[in-house]
């Protein structure tokens, strides 16, 4: 187990001007920000982020979103990071996400769902090493 997730605030949630309010509650839940950087991913760059999901029928439309516009990543920590982190932002379906998580706040659907969080500790490390340099990281 480890003290640190990562995330990203995605196109529909920065698009909607939610970037402050979500962080907010990432902060109020006891999350620190450890690196951050507001960015407009390319296609090649968001393929690159989602090749895990490369064979699946979603992919292109996936590529397509997270490309659309800018988003926020961020290296987050606090003890038991990932779990605590996927309570936090709730359900990928905002309908069957649990009152005042961050998704049933602020997202509008299933495929904008305004908030990524890992699934591991092992993809936090992969997935913030592809955003993050160590000297971006404190």
């Amino acid at each position: 187990m480890s003290n640190r997730t990562f995330t990203m605030i995605k196109p529909d949630a920065t698009s909607k001007g939610y970037t402050g309010a979500i962080l907010d509650q990432i902060i109020k839940a006891g999350f620190t920000v450890k690196a951050m950087k507001w960015i407009k991913l390319s296609e090649e760059q968001a393929g690159l982020f989602y090749d895990i999901h490369r064979a699946r029928p979603f992919f292109g439309e996936l590529v397509d979103f997270m490309s659309s516009g800018p988003i926020v990543a961020a290296i987050l920590e606090k003890e038991n990071a990932v779990a605590d982190f996927r309570e936090l932002i709730g359900a990928t379906n905002p309908a069957n996400a649990a009152e005042g998580t961050i998704r049933k706040n602020f997202a509008a659907s299933i495929g904008e769902n305004a908030v990524h969080g890992s699934d591991s500790d092992e993809n936090a490390v992969i997935e913030g090493d592809f955003f993050f340099s160590k000297l971006e990281r404190f």
